[in-house]
Parts: structure tokens; C-alpha cells; sequence
């Protein structure tokens, strides 16, 4: 393969992906986007100054800053490039796809100057409580898939004036990306979404969803009330099956017993299953899914299966932050941040599914994963040598950007020709 021409492959890839983005946005927007997105792959930073290296620009570093500064405070940019990527994913996303919510912190220990800044309490180095602000992210994903589809990301204050709740920016993603979809999908999320205020508007717009209780919740079981823990205990466990998972760094064995019984949520006629598992911990396990079980073990392991993924996708979030640097984010203004979060999403949405899943850049995708040169080979989550390989071969075969066509020209197919 001729990287040289590769890297001019990629970047054609790369500007008619984002002329599909910025269709709604203006032209100097639409420069800006096609910019940041090529500079972010490029330089793996979110830094504007890192972005504009990249350009290969006769213009100073400083006039480009400027000018991505100008366009990355524009309001629109985070709700176009959302609408965008949504239309092109929603086909992907069927009744059994899990849509995995995942609420995170970005910590700014050392920042003073940025616009509403909160106490975040800090997920990575023990629950300390830092500055900085909530992210919510959803990706789509499948039940014995390593494909994923990156669907929402936000940034959000609660120290921002227009904030009005955490309840308020879950169903906010929901409503999204629910609407985008058709409801197709089955919500899965942590114990963070044990709430009525959430179960309510699921239930009422009809969505799926596999949530993990916290245990002290109160179920209504064979027209009986009962604490969900003392329930759980009682459940009987009749299917058994034995897993690996990955615990700090080793692997280990554990053997699960699980089962089921229905229930209900006290003053909301749904019927739902609480699915228990045993084997995790001292405690049980709790789930609370829509979904509906037949008599065998098939429908049970799907639900266990299906929160498990959801401890898989935590490891996109890592990849996100740590590859392109996001907790380093330099903007001051809130607009600015939430800008970010958008354009990160659209950067994520090309490496999982532009890149590395259209069939025709399959090719493309090996040569990229090649070329990231990694000492023990490329490990199992392979957006990290996806990145490490678009940094690569762009700064080793640097050009410009290709000019954008009209819009009306661009199609919704990324073939290699």
C-alpha cells in the first residue's frame, strides 16, 4: 500500500464525511468542521493551536486559533452535527441493539477561568470531588459484537444557567436519540438510572430498557409489596454458566446462578421481569428490564450479556479522553466545551463506523491498524490503534485538505473508489 496515497484517501474520506455533517451550518462553520475533525484525527489533541498545526497553512497559528474560536462558540454546531450523525446511524440500530447510556466526569483539577464549572466527583482516582463538568455519552452495540456505534455526547454544568436537572440531560439523550430510531433499541444503563423520574418516561413512550437496581427500591411481586434486595434473595436461581472477566489486569473464573421473577414498579402498570444474578459479589444483582422471558435460559443470559457490554463500553470513554487529551480542553466558554463534545463524537463515529466497519474500508482499516506501532501488538479494543495509526500516517504523509464539493452532490457511501 502507498501510505502517501492513503493519507490522501483518508483525508478525501474525511472532508466528504464532514460536508454530510455541516450541510445545515454555514460555509465558514462547514470549514471550521472539516478542519477540526482532520486536525483532532491528526495531532490526537483537542487543543485548538494542536488543530491548526496541522493544515499545512501559510496563515499564522494564531489567525487560525482566532478563527476556530469564532466558529467553535456558534450555538447551532452541537445540534446539527448531532441531527447528522443520527440520520446516517439510525439504520443500524434494531429492537435487540443495546443503547448504552454512560454518564462520566471531566475533571479540570487545575483550570480557574472556565465557564461554569461544577464539583465533579472524579471516577478515576477514587471518587474524589474536582472542578470540572458531567458528560453523557451513548453508543450503540450489539449482544456478541465487538462493533459499536457512537450515537450522543454531551457536556453539561450544573452550575450553568440553563441546567435544570441530571434527570433533565438523561432524557434529553433518550428523547434524541429514541426519536432518531423509531424507539427500536433496548436502553441499557447503571445503577445511576434506578429512578422513577426516569422509569416514568420510558415506560411511557413504550421503550425497552435493562436498568441495574440499587436494591432498596420497593417491587410489587404477586400483589404483594417487597423490598427489591429481600426479593432478589428469595428469587430461585435455576440456570448456571461460567464467565472470564478481567479484574485488575487478571483474568478470573466466576461461576453465576441466575434467575428471574416479575414484578411491577408500584403505580405504573408495566409488566417487568427483575432478572437476579449471583457470582458477582456478596450481593446480588439486580436488573429491571421490559423484556419480556420464555420458559429455558436464552432470554435470561441476553439480558445478563446485554449489562455486561455495558462494562465493556466504559473503555470507550477512556479511549475517547485519553487518546484525543480531553481532559487538557484549553476553551474557556461553556458553548465552546459543548462544541467539542460534538465534534469528538463526530471524530469517534468515523473511526467506528466510517473506517472501520463500511465494507469497502476494510482494507484501509488494516493498513491504518498496521501502522500504529505498538510494542506487544494491537490490543483487543482496537479504536486505540485506530487512532494511534490516523496520527501516524497523517504526520508522516502531511497535505491539505480536499476542497468540499456542493452538498448536493455528496452521497451517504464511503466506498474506497
Amino acid at each position: 500500500m502507498n501510505f502517501s496515497h492513503l493519507a490522501n484517501k483518508l483525508r478525501s474520506k474525511i472532508t466528504k464525511f464532514s460536508g454530510i455533517l455541516s450541510q445545515d451550518l454555514d460555509k465558514t462553520a462547514s470549514r471550521f468542521i472539516k478542519e477540526a475533525i482532520y486536525g483532532i484525527m491528526a495531532s490526537q489533541s483537542v487543543m485548538l493551536t494542536e488543530i491548526g498545526r496541522q493544515l499545512e497553512s501559510t496563515i499564522s497559528l494564531k489567525k487560525i486559533e482566532e478563527r476556530f474560536s469564532r466558529q467553535l462558540i456558534k450555538p447551532r454546531i452541537w445540534e446539527s452535527l448531532h441531527e447528522k450523525i443520527l440520520s446516517l446511524a439510525s439504520s443500524r440500530v434494531k429492537d435487540s441493539t443495546l443503547l448504552i447510556l454512560d454518564l462520566s466526569d471531566l475533571k479540570k483539577k487545575y483550570a480557574e477561568k472556565m465557564e461554569y464549572m461544577a464539583t465533579v466527583r472524579d471516577g478515576s482516582d477514587g471518587g474524589e470531588l474536582v472542578d470540572g463538568y458531567w458528560t453523557n455519552q451513548v453508543i450503540a452495540s450489539e449482544v456478541g459484537s465487538d462493533q459499536i456505534t457512537p450515537l450522543f455526547f454531551s457536556l453539561y454544568s450544573q452550575s450553568a444557567p440553563d441546567f435544570t436537572s441530571e434527570n433533565h440531560e438523561i432524557i434529553k439523550a433518550m428523547d434524541m436519540v429514541g426519536s432518531a430510531v423509531q424507539n427500536r433499541g433496548i436502553w441499557v444503563i447503571d445503577r445511576g438510572g434506578d429512578r422513577d423520574k426516569l422509569y416514568e418516561p420510558l415506560l411511557k413512550n413504550k421503550r425497552d430498557f435493562i436498568i441495574r437496581m440499587v436494591g432498596t427500591r420497593d417491587l410489587i411481586n404477586r400483589g404483594k409489596i417487597v423490598r427489591s434486595l429481600w426479593l432478589a434473595y428469595t428469587c430461585p436461581l435455576l440456570f448456571e454458566q461460567s464467565i472470564v472477566k478481567i479484574i485488575h489486569g487478571k483474568e478470573v473464573l466466576l461461576k453465576l446462578r441466575f434467575g428471574y421473577v416479575p414484578v411491577n414498579l408500584p403505580d405504573m402498570d408495566a409488566p417487568l421481569n427483575m432478572v437476579v444474578v449471583k457470582g458477582f459479589g456478596s450481593k446480588p444483582m439486580m436488573l429491571l428490564t421490559t423484556l419480556q422471558i420464555k420458559p429455558g435460559m436464552t432470554d435470561l443470559w441476553f439480558i445478563i450479556q446485554a449489562y455486561m457490554k455495558r462494562w465493556s463500553i466504559e473503555e470507550t470513554i477512556r479511549f475517547v479522553k485519553q487518546t484525543y487529551d480531553l481532559e487538557n480542553i484549553r476553551v474557556l466558554k461553556y458553548t465552546r466545551l459543548q462544541n467539542m463534545t460534538a465534534i469528538l463524537l463526530a471524530v469517534f463515529y468515523f473511526l467506528a463506523v466510517i473506517l472501520d466497519q463500511s465494507q469497502k474500508l476494510t482494507i484501509m482499516a488494516g493498513h491504518v491498524l498496521k501502522s500504529a506501532k505498538r510494542v506487544f501488538g494491537i490490543p483487543d479494543f482496537k479504536y486505540y490503534a485506530l487512532g494511534d495509526g490516523l496520527c501516524s500516517i497523517f504526520s508522516h504523509f502531511p497535505g491539505k485538505l480536499h476542497k468540499r464539493k456542493d452538498t448536493r452532490q455528496l452521497q451517504l457511501s464511503f466506498g474506497f473508489g
